[in-house]
């Protein structure tokens, strides 16, 4: 009987987290990434003219050419490992809806070319910025106060030998 009660104890254990599980992959499919352009509610694909290849946004992967095929993945190939997601231009395809959006591959490597940009464009979320500001607070040019320096000193004898002068006249 202890047997059956420990058995049943696991089991509500494993199906309460494979129901857990499956809550917080719902949550995450569709949710535009943080480095996505942001103003578009109903996307499902960017083209990334950079580096040739697309972001399929529901399922969350990359889609690009590579051994012959079109490969899905969740990150980018090696080669595009340091490419700046944030920075880099995002043509969002509002006009298409399916499963392979590289059917219009040669249509969209020619109308949208490695470097376009068009209209500016921000992060869905923009990026944390960590520390770099916070440890700069002194924030001003020396090369000016330098300079203010050694236009005060000037100004400091200008007015030394000006004084003279006032003393020598009133000596006269």
């Amino acid at each position: 009987m202890k047997t059956i009660k420990i058995a049943i104890a696991g089991l509500f254990l494993l199906i309460a987290n494979a129901t857990q599980a499956q809550v917080s992959i719902n949550v995450n499919i569709g949710t535009p990434p943080a480095w996505g352009p942001a103003g578009y509610s109903e996307m499902e694909y960017y083209y990334l003219p950079d580096i040739e290849a697309y972001y399929d946004v529901r399922a969350s992967q990359f889609i690009y050419f590579g051994g012959g095929r079109w490969v899905r993945t969740t990150y980018l190939p090696r080669q595009y490992r340091n490419y700046d997601l944030y920075g880099g231009y995002k043509v969002v395809l509002t006009d298409y809806h399916g499963r392979t959006p590289y059917t219009y591959f040669d249509r969209h490597r020619v109308k949208y070319y490695r470097g376009y940009h068009g209209a500016p464009q921000r992060p869905y979320k923009p990026r944390p910025v960590y520390g770099y500001n916070d440890r700069r607070d002194d924030h001003r040019d020396h090369r000016h106060y330098d300079r203010h320096d050694k236009h005060d000193k000037h100004h400091d004898r200008h007015d030394h030998d000006h004084d003279d002068d006032h003393r020598g006249h009133g000596r006269r």
